[in-house]
């Protein structure tokens, strides 16, 4: 961490001290297991975050200062065009302020060629006057993230000087356990308990062989998931790694590697990936069943030869299995149509497509989750929805219930293999319920 100060010319006023930054950068020391939620809290050796944390009982105390109201913290991003002195000053501060933050920020990074977007976190000071106005807002502190694990800071020390500081937050490996409860979307609930976008979109993946999202899950539902990450020292995960194991309804998966091929098996070492994913659109709920029904449009009765997922227009329809794209174009009533063949004799079909997704065309190979199309209502619909079908030997069958061919089990070395690394999953596992167990225990006692 480097430190430079700047004073002030002819800074006479009463000294302030900041320290937002533990707001803005909120570091904290793990270890290389991590246990990301209700995880019972470690103290932290006096590092960085500590001597934030030092700021921080500082900067309550100089709330309390005659001749200022209490600093508030101002969020500002950066505006395409705009440039840094421009932004600074957007948070209410003067020229001459505004200025002096962006000539100490200079010391430690270009100020000059920054991106739209960037987060700028400004703690501002209103002075009290006599008569009851109010003078220029001064600045107490800023800071801002220029990498995924560097920060800079500026904070009025003390004597008024305005204190630069330059954080680089250290990266480590860790593993994640982490459990939680269905609230929305398995989607939204895996990244609330610290699942990156990569890990969560896996995690749905998976279910989708196995599980019905609308019918089989519901709120409250518990899962687990143990992943690989890179973390900073704040805990903030900087880079996905890969799913090792994730758990729901009793339903559950290991990762397994044999050479460069890597798939999820159940815990009897049998393939978990099935023939046909049961649904081939993330976060859908069913909106119509097989079978005779009220057509919604043409208002008479007639067989409905397949099964309605119902989601917003441009939502991804993921291939349900391995196949060759044989039908990718208009069809009637189905407006845009896709349709995929499979081995074995089966084909699945995909109706009112909004667009599909590029390189899609008859006689491309498509492998099971690849996004294929997007959500739309073209042809005979009332709404954004996907119309999904599935054939067995040129005949229509039920999709719920359809009995697909089923995955492959493992054997010999590679059972022997996948049991040592079950293992191990299992201990982390039960190192989780321990240390929930404990906690849960000292809570009772100290409550006591």
């Amino acid at each position: 961490m480097r430190l430079m100060d700047l004073w002030r010319a002819g800074s006479a006023r009463a000294p302030y001290v900041w320290a937002g930054a533990a707001a803005v950068i909120g570091l904290a020391i793990g270890a290389g297991v991590a246990v990301t939620q209700r995880a019972p809290k470690l103290p932290a050796p006096l590092d960085a975050a500590a001597v934030v944390a030092l700021q921080n009982t500082a900067f309550a105390h100089a709330q309390s200062q005659p001749g200022l109201d209490a600093p508030q913290s101002v969020p500002v991003k950066l505006q395409r065009g705009e440039t840094l002195e421009a932004a600074v000053r957007r948070a209410g501060v003067g020229p001459a302020e505004a200025q002096l933050a962006v000539a100490m920020l200079s010391k430690a990074m270009d100020t000059v060629h920054l991106k739209a977007g960037m987060a700028i976190n400004a703690a501002i000071a209103q002075p009290r006057v006599a008569g009851g106005g109010r003078g220029e807002a001064r600045l107490i502190g800023l800071s801002l993230r220029t990498g995924p694990a560097s920060a800079i800071t500026l904070s009025r020390s003390f004597d008024g000087a305005l204190r630069l500081r330059e954080l680089d937050e250290k990266l480590r490996d860790e593993t994640a356990v982490a459990d939680g409860a269905i609230e929305g979307s398995l989607y939204e609930s895996a990244q609330r308990i610290g699942a990156t976008p990569a890990i969560t979109a896996e995690v749905a993946k998976l279910f989708s062989h196995r599980l019905d999202f609308q019918r089989d899950i519901q709120p409250g539902d518990a899962f687990k998931l143990i992943f690989d990450r890179k973390v900073t020292e704040a805990g903030r995960t900087i880079e996905a790694g890969d799913l090792q194991y994730a758990e729901l309804h009793g339903v559950k998966f290991y990762r397994f590697a044999r050479g460069s091929d890597v798939e999820y098996f159940d815990e009897f070492g049998k393939n978990i990936k099935g023939f046909l994913l049961r649904t081939p659109v993330d976060g859908a709920h069913i909106t119509s069943l097989f079978g005779m029904r009220k057509h919604p449009v043409l208002g008479y009765t007639r067989a409905h030869q397949g099964i309605d997922f119902g989601a917003g227009t441009g939502t991804p329809i993921l291939a349900a299995g391995d196949g060759v794209v044989a039908q990718a174009g208009p069809w009637g009533g189905y407006g845009n149509w896709l349709r995929i063949r499979h081995s074995e004799g089966w084909d699945t079909g995909y109706g009112h497509i909004s667009r599909y997704a590029a390189g899609i065309h008859p006689g491309v190979h498509v492998h099971q989750g690849q996004v294929v199309a997007y959500v739309g209502a073209t042809g005979l619909a009332t709404g954004p929805h996907l119309h999904y079908e599935i054939w067995k030997n040129g005949e229509r069958v039920n999709p719920i219930g359809a009995k697909v061919p089923q995955g492959t089990v493992l054997a010999g070395a590679d059972l022997a293999s996948f049991r040592d690394q079950k293992a191990h999953i299992d201990a982390l596992l039960a190192g989780r319920s321990a240390a929930l167990a404990s906690a849960g225990a000292a809570g009772a006692s100290g409550g006591r």
